[in-house]
């Protein structure tokens, strides 16, 4: 049949020769169920900033783009596309439809024709991104708007000046990500994928999206709850703001408001809140914010925020042991170490769904908390951890690695000793995206712990980043280094140990730190066509079968369990879900098998919060 004949064939079907070349998933590795239901025409619909909502002007610009792999050294943007990129799905993903790699002398160009409501142009127009990695050139009808440089953040660009007359607007985005070739912080991403490393993840990978807001209009806010007084302190970045501008600042319970106050635009509200739930994982009771700007007695922009009430501390119990108190209670925190990986998306979950789906499971495990481990999440995801009562250890994502030496044994190392001598613009890109990722998830309180560095991996200056970060955020606790280097600072002591139950001495450490086991289990069931790869798949330790699976990790908690009397106050199993060639999850990689029934974890965790 020749070409007019298939064009032919199509119009008589209501089709054209574009929509019968549309879409499909790159590659031939396992799939989820929600990847292989992805409706492409409308991927990650939901509001992406449940922090922040504004939900009657924005317009999600997921979906098909045009995209463009070429030489890094060229300026212009391409003349010519290879082809449909699905976003937000990064380019080495099945589920961009695309499945191939960059290197660091290449770049990532996307184009697309928008279409924004003409009266949007009388305020401010933002084009928001949930996360690109790495380094980010945006352009609008040809003009250049800004750069971004890091790739777990949420950042925007004010492209009024750059809008036409009329609803079409064409964006234009050039990325460069050199991944492991660059010293930028990149997780568990390698060029050269193998054990525990993983795929790379270039360009957008989280939600694209557009908003019209006033000319005057808030940024973000920051929440911060004290639970001894009983309020919750209550700042935001205005842009725009006159001389007279107020902030509005009311709590709901529900419907019912339960506390107001008001202050100037600049300035910091204490808003007195009286018999309030405190949030904890049993009851993760949130309250409902309005933020207002008023001028003059009139409301010139408003959002929906949320928050919640609860403290995390440290203190020593009875016997003289440092503990982590959740509201005044010592809780014992026990999860598995989250990747947040996915066969067909990579760092992105093929749908909103998907990403509740691990949180779900998690709880329904009997766990209480969760490791995200050298990865932050879209913001959805927290208000899932939020909502469904996970506490989270947030990690910073590693770059810059090699070059120091590890050791693990806490007692062995002094202060310093192994720190990584990093260059100045590889310390402040760390910095920055640091300082940048605590700010963007400070509002949400599931997470109650912050882990700067994992186990030597670029791991530099120790003690100043500690230190900094434990003055910058008090309403947290800082663990400083997760399995080591130990320079002695923050407030946890954390050890890896695979695979059985350890902890630190805590005659040597437990009056000073916390101690927890950062890392231990690993315990690997590879399961026929669920795997990444056919064969030389892998676990610490490694099992023929379910049963065999489900009497060692037994056996593991009831070593666990001992451990809590003597002075351990967290553990971590690893891990959630198979990710790549590591074949130790609870779940498979495209989470169609659970290796142990979930009521059988939950009961066999019950005894580790015994009080």
């Amino acid at each position: 049949m020749n070409k007019l004949r298939i064009v032919a064939c199509l119009a008589a079907l209501g089709l054209s020769s574009a929509s019968a070349q549309e879409w499909k998933p790159a590659g031939d590795k396992i799939m989820t169920t929600w990847g292989e239901n992805l409706d492409y025409k409308n991927p990650h619909p939901e509001y992406p900033r449940p922090q922040l909502e504004r939900t009657g002007n924005w317009k999600n610009l997921n979906g098909l783009w045009k995209y463009a792999i070429v030489d890094q050294a060229a300026s212009a943007a391409p003349s010519n596309w290879d082809g449909d990129i699905l976003v937000p799905f990064a380019v080495e993903s099945a589920l961009s439809g695309v499945g191939k790699s960059l290197s660091k002398d290449q770049a990532l160009w996307y184009k697309n024709e928008i279409s924004l409501p003409s009266r949007w142009q009388k305020g401010k127009t933002l084009l928001h991104f949930g996360a690109v990695d790495w380094r980010c050139d945006v352009y609008v009808n040809g003009q250049h708007v800004g750069q971004h440089e890091g790739g777990f953040d949420p950042f925007s660009f004010d492209i009024s000046a750059a809008l036409k007359k009329g609803e079409k607007q064409e964006v234009v985005i050039r990325v460069w990500d050199p991944t492991s070739d660059g010293p930028q912080p990149r997780g568990k991403q390698i060029n050269n994928p193998h054990g525990i490393w993983y795929t790379p993840v270039s360009g957008i990978w989280q939600t694209v999206w557009a908003e019209s807001v006033p000319t005057t209009y808030i940024v973000d806010s920051k929440q911060t709850p004290d639970v001894d007084k009983s309020s919750l302190t209550v700042s935001a970045n205005i842009a725009g703001a006159k001389s007279g501008d107020e902030l509005l600042v009311e709590a709901f319970d529900g419907k019912q408001k339960i506390a107001e106050a008001k202050a100037s635009a600049d300035g910091t509200i204490n808003l007195p809140l009286s018999n309030v739930s405190l949030w904890n994982p049993d009851s993760p009771k949130l309250y409902d914010l309005k933020l207002k700007v008023v001028r003059g007695g009139k409301v010139v922009d408003e959002a929906k925020s949320y928050f919640a009430m609860r403290k995390i501390t440290m203190k020593a119990d009875e016997q003289g042991i440092q503990r982590m108190y959740l509201n005044d209670e010592f809780v014992f925190h026990y999860g598995p170490l989250d990747q947040g990986w996915w066969p067909d998306g990579l760092h992105t979950p093929p749908s909103d769904e998907a990403l509740k789906f691990d949180v779900v499971k998690t709880k329904e495990m009997g766990f209480n908390m969760i490791r995200k481990h050298i990865k932050v999440e879209p913001a959805r995801w927290y208000r899932h951890c939020d909502s469904i009562g996970i506490l989270v250890w947030q990690d910073m994502p590693s770059g810059d690695l090699g070059g120091n030496t590890w050791d693990m044994q806490p007692g062995k190392v002094s202060n310093g000793q192994h720190d990584k001598d990093r260059t100045p613009e590889s310390e402040a890109i760390h910095k920055k995206e640091w300082k940048t990722i605590m700010d963007k998830l400070h509002n949400f309180p599931s997470i109650v712990i912050w882990v700067p560095f994992n186990e030597a991996w670029g791991q530099f200056k120790t003690k100043e980043i500690t230190e900094w970060t434990m003055k910058y955020d008090p309403s947290r606790l800082v663990n400083s280094a997760s399995g080591g280097n130990f320079a002695y600072v923050g407030h946890i002591l954390d050890i890896h140990n695979y695979p059985d139950a350890a902890m630190p001495d805590p005659r040597l450490f437990g009056d000073k730190f916390i101690l927890a086991l950062g890392e231990f289990g690993g315990f690997g069931l590879p399961l026929d066509g669920h795997t990444w790869q056919e064969k030389d798949n892998w676990g610490y330790v490694s099992f023929k079968n379910k049963e065999e699976l489900a009497d060692r990790y037994q056996k593991a908690v009831t070593d666990l369990s001992k451990l809590i009397p003597r002075g351990l106050s967290a553990a971590v199993y690893t891990q959630t879900t198979d990710v790549e060639v590591e074949t130790n999850g609870l779940m498979t990689y495209d989470r169609k098998v659970i290796k142990i029934p979930e009521n059988t974890l939950k009961k066999m965790h019950s005894v580790l919060y015994k009080k």
